[in-house]
C-alpha cells in the first residue's frame, strides 16, 4: 500500500471525544502516522507482532494492521479512547487487540513498537515509561518525539542503538482550551531503535 493510500484511510479514524490534558491526549494527525508506519513498513518492520504504547484512539495501530502486520496489540490507560479505538477498528475493517493497561504493567513481547508518547508538556519525562516499556517487550521501537530530544534518547536508551532519526512535522489541532492557533505545527523527530 501507498503511504498516501494509508493516510486517506487514515483520515477516517475517530479522535478523542474528551481529551484529557494530563495523559496529553493528542490525535496523531494521518499524515505524520502514515509517515512513520511507512517507514517501518519499508524497513521490514510491519511483519509479525506490533504494539502501540499509548494507543489513543487507534491511529498507529490501526495503520500497522492495514500495512499487513500478523498481530496488533494497542494498550492505553484511558478506557473511553479505547472504546472508540475499538469502534475505529471496525469501521476500518482491521482486526486489533486493545488492551486496557498502565504502560509500566505491559508484559509479553512484540517484534515492533510504534508509539507516540506524552511529550512531556504537563508533566516532565512522561515519555520515559513508555520508552523503558517498549525496549523491555520490543526489538525494535518507532517513537515520536519533541525535537531537540536526541542528545536524552541516546543516553536514555542505554544499549540499544539509534539506527535512524529524522524531523518532520506534527500537525496538532486545537484541542484543549489554552491552545490558540487552530492548527500548530511543531517539529518532531521520529526514531528507529533497535535492542
Amino acid at each position: 500500500m501507498k503511504q498516501r493510500k494509508l493516510e486517506i484511510l487514515l483520515e477516517q479514524v475517530g479522535g478523542f471525544e474528551s481529551p484529557n490534558v494530563n495523559l496529553e491526549q493528542y490525535a496523531t494527525p494521518a499524515l505524520l502516522a502514515a509517515e512513520v508506519l511507512h517507514f517501518a513498513y519499508m524497513q521490514g518492520d510491519l511483519e509479525g507482532t506490533v504494539s502501540d504504547l499509548g494507543c489513543g484512539t487507534g491511529m498507529l495501530a490501526i495503520g500497522a494492521k492495514l500495512l499487513g502486520a500478523e498481530k496488533v496489540i494497542g494498550f492505553d490507560i484511558d478506557r473511553k479512547a479505547l472504546e472508540v479505538a475499538r469502534k475505529n477498528a471496525e469501521k476500518l475493517g482491521v482486526d486489533v487487540d486493545f488492551v486496557h493497561s498502565d504502560i509500566t504493567d505491559i508484559e509479553g513481547h512484540a517484534d515492533t513498537v510504534v508509539m507516540n508518547p506524552p511529550f512531556g508538556a504537563q508533566t516532565k519525562g512522561s515519555d520515559r515509561p513508555f520508552l523503558l516499556s517498549a525496549l523491555k517487550t520490543s526489538d525494535v521501537v518507532y517513537s515520536i518525539h519533541n525535537c531537540g530530544s536526541h542528545n536524552f534518547i541516546s543516553k536514555f536508551i542505554g544499549d540499544a542503538r539509534i539506527t535512524d532519526w529524522y524531523t518532520t512535522a506534527f500537525q496538532m489541532k486545537r484541542t484543549f482550551k489554552f491552545h490558540k492557533k487552530e492548527v500548530e505545527i511543531i517539529k518532531v523527530e521520529i526514531y528507529r531503535i533497535v535492542r
